[in-house]
């Protein structure tokens, strides 16, 4: 009886994900536009062809911005510009994350910023960037002189380019090494070395391109976020893209896209629903409050599966809280989430209730909450709490303040997803190696899905992804508000606020696994002391669990 039990709960769980195309599509945002005979297509490497009609409501996209933008990428950039900061580049080891039974996940780890020819062999970088300084700067004598001019427009520096020897420069570039030389850009800012700066760059840009490799395209961000942070203007210009905003529905398509041909929100909504469907098994009435609920799409599945529960399905009671850049890909406000969901749940016959908060998540207080007691509670952070300030930021310590708030309702069970990434509180140039790391391997995964030459693709990274490449190196303060975490240290917020671990099952596991079947197999997850590790080959790139 008891293994009957397991496997009925096994099958509900499968069906979570893999609802009837028809059950979700007519729920769609209306002003969503399909991507018809789309190149990024067949992403899949095993497993049937899925369709992805079901998704064309999305506003799911790896990182949810305060606001989304456009960055203006080109294949060779041309202004010039950059600063400084801090700290050596420290190497990470070379194990795999996946395999090593003793690494702490407390740790930075996985795949190190491209190889160990950086790392193994310093004295030939030092070589090649000395070869490189001596052909844009002149002899030594001039570039001690070089290093104490302070430029203080990117005008200045155009200037100096100007008289550069462009065959020296073309001649060098085919013996350089674009990530050597993206290195040696941020540790030029360390050092303040504003000359250097100007020429490593003007290399940089002959280097990159948005429809060319992944470290290409990543370098194109990059540069821009290095000329944000030498001008020292890098949160006027990273307000200053909130004007380059595409259309809504055009911002809906790009992050469609994301969506679409990788795994990454899926992931969170995949593993979150799973462990919300176990815990509320027996439950009632349940309340879910969702501090990023997007276009609410996630729910419609965890709806579509509690309506089969024997005995019939409970009530359910949605609480959204809204973003900037949901909102403007949405067209709206809330409201036409609560519509959307509330037709959904009717055609299912499910009893169900949506509730607005209408205020940020950084200003929530429990009376915006509308908590009732009776209810089970469940509690959804996806990929939001890293833009919550903490205590390195501001004495209001947003990002504790909020954990202390959600565990005083004394939720059923909570459930966390965020990027396995460490740029809080790093300094600078530790920060900017761990963000070339990072989004190595994201454009890497981005690149088995879709043509390099693909305009879609190339949209959906400029106006889903590079903004918050440039606001990770170009802005400190509160200016900065992508500030990832290890699991580890989340684990310890969650901890000192009061929160135990709630081991995911394997039944969480499995319906992952399921999910990850429609990609590529260099995607793959990994259970670790009761979490899960979402990674791309040998790096780690989420993460979710669960808290109570």
């Amino acid at each position: 009886m008891q293994t009957s039990q397991k496997h009925q709960t096994r099958v509900n769980i499968h069906r979570l994900y893999h609802q009837p195309v028809k059950d979700v599509d007519q729920f769609c945002l209306p002003h969503i536009q399909i991507l018809e005979n789309n190149a990024c297509s067949d992403i899949g490497s095993q497993g049937p062809s899925v369709s992805y009609q079901a998704y064309n409501d999305q506003i799911f996209t790896l990182e949810s911005s305060t606001a989304a933008a456009s960055i203006v990428a080109y294949d060779s950039p041309s202004a010039i510009s950059v600063s400084s900061s801090r700290s050596p580049f420290s190497p990470q080891g070379s194990q795999s994350w996946m395999s090593d039974p003793h690494h702490s996940p407390d740790n930075t780890h996985g795949s190190p910023f491209s190889g160990s020819s950086v790392v193994d062999d310093s004295n030939g970088l030092k070589h090649k960037l000395r070869e490189l300084e001596v052909s844009l700067l002149g002899p030594e004598s001039d570039i001690i002189d070089s290093c104490n001019c302070c430029f203080t427009s990117g005008a200045h520096q155009a200037a100096s380019m100007a008289g550069l020897n462009h065959e020296q420069l073309v001649d060098m570039i085919p013996r350089l090494d674009l990530k050597e030389v993206l290195i040696a850009c941020g540790q030029a800012l360390y050092d303040n070395d504003k000359s250097r700066v100007a020429g490593l760059m003007h290399v940089l840009e002959k280097m990159v391109s948005v429809s060319g490799e992944p470290l290409q395209r990543l370098g194109a961000y990059v540069l821009e976020g290095l000329r944000a942070r030498l001008e020292s203007s890098g949160s006027n210009i990273y307000k200053a893209l909130k004007c380059q905003e595409p259309t809504s529905s055009e911002l809906m398509s790009y992050m469609h896209i994301l969506f679409r041909i990788c795994p990454y929100w899926k992931f969170a909504y995949t593993s979150a629903n799973a462990v919300i469907k176990e815990v509320m098994e027996y439950e009632q009435r349940i309340h879910i409050i969702d501090f990023q609920i997007a276009q609410g799409t996630q729910w419609m599945y965890l709806i579509a599966a509690l309506s089969k529960r024997p005995g019939g399905p409970p009530f359910i009671r949605v609480t959204g809280i809204d973003d900037s850049q949901s909102n403007h890909a949405r067209g709206g406000g809330l409201s036409i989430v609560g519509q959307k969901l509330s037709e959904f749940a009717k055609s299912y016959k499910v009893p169900f209730e949506f509730h607005d908060t209408s205020v940020s998540t950084s200003e929530i207080q429990v009376q915006n909450l509308n908590i009732r007691p009776g209810e089970a509670l469940a509690v959804n952070f996806p990929y939001v709490l890293h833009h919550m300030p903490d205590e390195s930021v501001t004495i209001s310590n947003h990002r504790d303040r909020l954990l202390r708030l959600v565990k005083s309702l004394s939720p059923k069970v909570v459930t966390l997803v965020e990027q396995e990434s460490n740029t809080n509180t790093s300094p600078f140039f530790s920060r900017y190696i761990e963000t070339l790391n990072y989004y190595t391997a994201m454009f890497e995964s981005i690149d088995v899905a879709c043509p390099r030459d693909d305009k879609q693709r190339i949209s959906a990274e400029q106006h889903c992804v590079a903004r918050d490449i440039v606001n990770m190196i170009a802005c400190e303060g509160q200016e900065r508000v992508e500030r990832h975490e290890l699991l580890g240290k989340w684990r310890s917020r969650f901890m000192m606020a009061g929160f135990s671990p709630y081991p995911l099952s394997s039944l969480v596991t499995s319906a992952v696994q399921d999910m990850l079947k429609e990609y590529n197999n260099n995607y793959r997850v990994v259970e670790r002391e009761g979490s899960l590790y979402l990674g791309w080959i040998n790096r780690a790139m989420a993460t979710s669990s669960a808290w109570r």
